[in-house]
């Protein structure tokens, strides 16, 4: 039987309290390793090597120690080392400077014109297939053995990574980012500088890491062709000689130089690309 009570006095039903919604803690971003992280397996490989020769479990006149090697170092700077690194980075750089501006002009040309792409990828794809040592004896026949064909050769390792990135840079940009711009009357220019060149310029700068770090590998196939002066004559000196601590010196200078230049790319590609929102950039 329901109870009748007067109006107004309707007891209240008791509630359970509502919980305050709480957002969910924002997830914690990934610390950062100390930038010396990366010298930590250099170190422990060079410090077992060490170990190994001294122990005799390595033999020391095919693996000489680490600290031969820096002994050999020492040796070379007082004997014109500066004057072999410098010829070897004028070389490269004047190498990868060629090969890179042409890469990029026909790079974009391949990737906005699909009648280009149709008339000249199939035939650089089929060149970058050639093995440096490949194009070594046309150079000879070509430009002999001064530092024209030296040149030619860097630029070659070069001009394909660069060239690929910037035609894929450039393929693969977002339609809808170039439809915007039609709407809004932007000109053929402004477009390229406004919407085409951002969203290709990371498949660039990974193009032109790339092709640095192949100019430097060129540049040794191109000292072979009758150099007197560059870090790749001193390999083949090392090996005439039966000098292996100074074919490792050579090697552990064009590991330092190639780290150089490639950190160098890395710091230009962080600024330049600093307006990105990736995993990489969080704090």
């Amino acid at each position: 039987m329901s109870a009748h009570y007067p109006p107004g006095l309707v007891p209240a039903v008791p509630t359970a309290p509502v919980a305050e919604a709480s957002e969910p803690p924002a997830p914690a971003a990934p610390r950062r390793p100390s930038r010396w992280w990366g010298a930590l397996l250099p170190a422990a490989s060079l410090l077992l090597l060490e170990l190994a020769v001294r122990l005799g479990a390595v033999p020391a006149h095919l693996l000489p120690p680490p600290s031969e090697i820096a002994r050999t170092l020492v040796e070379l700077s007082a004997n014109g080392l500066g004057a072999h690194v410098l010829a070897s980075t004028v070389r490269v750089f004047a190498g990868f400077a060629t090969g890179a501006l042409l890469a990029i002009g026909l790079g974009v040309l391949v990737g906005l014109d699909r009648r280009a792409e149709a008339l000249l990828d199939p035939s650089f794809q089929a060149l970058r297939a050639i093995p440096s040592l490949a194009w070594v004896p046309l150079l000879l026949l070509w430009l002999g053995i001064d530092e024209g064909s030296k040149i030619v050769l860097i630029a070659i390792g070069a001009f394909f990574p660069v060239y690929m990135g910037v035609a894929s840079g450039f393929r693969d940009v977002d339609r809808k980012l170039v439809e915007v711009a039609e709407m809004a009357g932007l000109s053929p220019l402004a477009m390229a500088r406004r919407v085409l060149l951002p969203a290709a310029l990371p498949a660039l700068l990974t193009g032109l890491r790339n092709g640095l770090s192949l100019a430097w590998m060129f540049m040794v196939a191109a000292e072979l062709i009758a150099a007197t002066r560059g870090l790749g004559y001193l390999l083949t000196d090392g090996r005439e000689t039966g000098r292996a601590d100074i074919v490792l010196a050579a090697i552990v200078l064009l590991a330092v130089m190639g780290k150089l230049t490639d950190t160098g790319m890395q710091r230009l590609e962080a600024r330049w690309l600093s307006w990105r929102d990736t995993l990489d950039t969080r704090a």
